[in-house]
């Protein structure tokens, strides 16, 4: 710290005479602000006296700036007599948030919400470009990583199938239970008014079979894993983990992406399986309150009730909708810019575009198997 003030004020006449020495640097912070807080009021014209002044930063030119305007009012400036090695930095500071922001062009609101949709358009499809290229660079990766199986990481595939799929079961079969149950009851309820209990077994063995066992499985995955892939991909990609990858030579396609897509792959066909047999579980259970009949007798109407080809269908969805959820997930990981703010939003968009995506999905394949005759 520079011995002796920083700051002195003289009055002559009319202006103020401020006269600078020493080290204006943020390390002096404390003793500068103290002697600018019992400088003399009332003064509109003002000369600064800055040639003693050896030190100089962003804070110094800032508190130089503050002087200059005084009360909130710029104050006219006579003379300002400073080194010319500090002047640039000065000029810098002086010229920030000087503009004002443009006003606002008003116009009709049809053609607001005309420009709204057509720059949702151009999301939309920048982020369809952006899902194929991360769906053709995971091809590629795969067909490599087949082509020669050490490339495979094994352990990191075994560890994120522990993860999506064994750590997933209880509330699986938590919600799945709970599902066919209410799907059950509500049918006892409604077809007793008809006459028609009997149709209960169907009704809930061939929707939890060919519908909601696999969309509601789904559904939780891409809540509970998907958002988690997003998260930790974004987690690494704020600590730029993710480009120490690539200057180490690797792959973060395969590396980070390929072990979680595939461990979500073969994971969500087991849930659905786990996650429909539960459901029917808790159809049959409700079935022996509400019909007076055993969980035997439901199953055997079920056997009459339902096909292989509905079991199929189930099953023959899931993979497909296990490689959307996973490539979404972290195609928006990828996608963090390095705020937490930003990983929030990428997480949140994760779990919607990959729920939108599992419904869309479904219909696409229920319109199809009906039109082969599944």
């Amino acid at each position: 710290m520079t011995s002796g003030r920083l700051v002195d004020f003289t009055e002559a006449g009319d202006q103020l005479v401020i006269v600078g020495a020493g080290s204006w640097t943020a390390g002096n912070a404390e003793d500068l602000e103290a002697r600018i807080a019992i400088q003399p009021a009332g003064y509109n014209r003002v000369k600064l006296d800055m040639a003693g002044v050896r030190e100089f930063d962003t804070y110094g030119a800032w508190l130089l700036e503050r002087l200059m305007r005084g009360d909130g009012h710029p104050r006219e400036v006579t003379a300002l007599d400073l080194p010319e090695r500090f002047r640039g930095l000065f000029d810098k500071v002086r010229l920030t948030n000087r503009q004002q922001p443009p006003p606002r062009a008003r116009g009709l609101r049809l053609l607001t919400g005309i420009e709204t949709l057509g720059q949702g358009a151009i999301d939309a499809g920048a982020d369809a470009l952006q899902y194929l290229d991360t769906v053709g660079a995971f091809i590629t990766t795969w067909v490599a990583a087949l082509a020669f199986p050490k490339r495979l990481r094994f352990t990191s595939i075994v560890h994120q199938l522990d993860r999506v799929g064994l750590r997933a079961i209880p509330i699986i079969v938590l919600i799945t239970l709970l599902i066919g149950a209410i799907i059950a009851q509500q049918g006892f309820f409604y077809f007793r008014k008809m006459g028609a209990e009997d149709y209960v077994v169907d009704l809930v063995g061939v929707l939890v079979l060919r519908e909601i066992g696999v969309l509601i499985v789904a559904i939780m995955v891409a809540g509970r894993s998907g958002s988690s892939y997003t998260a930790e991909l974004g987690s690494m990609k704020m600590r730029e983990e993710i480009d120490a990858l690539r200057t180490m030579g690797r792959d973060p396609m395969e590396v980070l992406i390929l072990p979680r897509v595939l461990a979500l792959i073969v994971a969500l066909p087991l849930l659905t399986f786990i996650g429909s047999m539960s459901a029917l579980l808790g159809g049959a259970l409700v079935s022996s309150i509400y019909g007076a009949g055993s969980p035997l007798i439901f199953l055997l109407n079920l056997r009459d009730a339902v096909s292989i080809s509905d079991f199929e269908v189930g099953m023959i969805k899931s993979p497909f909708m296990a490689l959307a959820i996973g490539l979404v997930a972290c195609t928006e990981g990828m996608k963090v810019r390095g705020s937490a703010e930003s990983l929030g939003l990428q997480t949140t968009t994760s779990v919607v575009k990959s729920i939108f995506l599992v419904i869309v999905m479904d219909g696409l394949f229920a319109i199809f198997f009906s039109s082969i005759g599944m």
